[in-house]
């Protein structure tokens, strides 16, 4: 069954009181961005359903930031048009686990991406699955959940982070960091359990990053748009009533929203669509003025720059192929219809700390 968020609506005709449906109202042209991009990742399925990337037919990574775009639109595993796609592309995650818990493409170098994306994405499939496959998501999800509580960091100024491998030896970062908070948080709204003790201290690092405007992708690092879109989200999502619409919070908001940052996605340079998926999911958050710029700058920049086929690619990401660059660019542009736990703005269990 696929939702929609322009519902057709029925109403009784003047001539007799007959039930007659009105005609549906045009659809956005956002909306249709976003139809023409499925229909692009649709075609774009490999072996065993998967999605290729970076010069892997079965990129963990990949696949799932596809699935995870086809549900922010409304579709749901076994069901509709891309029902099978969808359930697919699921199975080819759940196959890739190795029996430490591991989900990630084999041999790759940044398995805690891998990882990160691919158990947010079991998280919120595990709220929209039923039979098998429910059960399969969440005993994967139990096991994937487990290495991400072992990997954090426990010392130093990278204590409470995450990076790259599972060994605590290469520090922490933002970016890999964003990911497991995503994770965790999706995957405690579905019941899992995650100790608050974990969240706080991935909170704390995330206080670290931070510089005199936005987010810094190490503490030592400098102030970028992904990584302020990041920490935002990371505080809204996971800081409780202590950091919400907090100093931190409203600076890094007003940080993406500055009139150089919008500007700045004029064009399709650096690490664009990470920026916009963070962005955007950043500013709906916060709400209000800031999402209301970010949203107009974003549209306008997205429907600029997608390929007549419906995908996108370009920027430092083009390496990562048309696949990753559109399943972020569709994560951005539906992050209003709310159809993914993970966006459903204030509706996250209150935690008891």
């Amino acid at each position: 069954m696929r939702f929609t968020v322009l519902a057709s609506f029925l109403v009784l005709s003047c001539a007799g009181g007959a039930v007659a449906q009105a005609p549906k109202r045009e659809r956005a042209p956002f909306e249709k961005a976003v139809d023409k991009a499925l229909l692009f990742l649709h075609t774009e399925r490999r072996n065993e359903g998967a999605w290729p990337s970076a010069g892997d037919n079965k990129n963990v990574a990949a696949t799932s930031l596809a699935v995870m775009a086809f549900l922010s639109a409304g579709h749901v595993p076994g069901e509709g048009r891309y029902g099978k796609t969808i359930e697919n592309g699921v199975r080819a995650v759940l196959k890739a686990q190795q029996p430490n818990g591991l989900i990630a493409s084999m041999g790759g170098h940044h398995q805690m991406y891998h990882h990160g994306i691919a158990t947010l994405m079991l998280a919120e499939v595990g709220g929209m699955s039923k039979g098998e496959l429910n059960k399969d998501v969440r005993k994967a999800l139990e096991k994937a959940v487990a290495l991400i509580l072992k990997a954090q960091r426990t010392n130093g100024i990278h204590k409470g982070g995450w990076r790259y491998q599972i060994a605590h030896n290469d520090g922490a970062d933002m970016s890999v960091t964003g990911w497991q908070l995503l994770a965790l948080r999706a995957a405690k709204n579905l019941g899992c359990d995650v100790p608050a003790s974990t969240i706080e201290r991935a909170v704390e690092y995330v206080k670290r990053c931070q510089g005199p405007a936005g987010f810094k992708y190490t503490p030592y690092g400098g102030v970028t748009l992904p990584c302020t879109g990041t920490g935002v989200l990371a505080l809204e999502l996971c800081g409780g009533k202590k950091e919400h619409l907090g100093p931190a919070v409203l600076k890094g908001a007003g940080h993406l929203v500055r009139r150089e940052s919008l500007n700045a996605l004029d064009n399709v340079h650096g690490y664009y669509f990470y920026s916009v998926y963070y962005g955007a999911q950043a500013t709906f958050q916060v709400g209000g003025s800031y999402w209301s710029a970010y949203r107009t700058k974003l549209h306008q920049s997205l429907l600029r720059h997608q390929r007549p086929n419906g995908s996108w690619q370009g920027g430092n990401e083009s390496g990562w192929g048309p696949n990753y660059c559109t399943s972020m660019a569709v994560l951005a542009l539906t992050v209003e219809y709310r159809f993914l736990p993970i966006y459903q703005r204030g509706k996250e269990p209150t935690d008891k700390k």
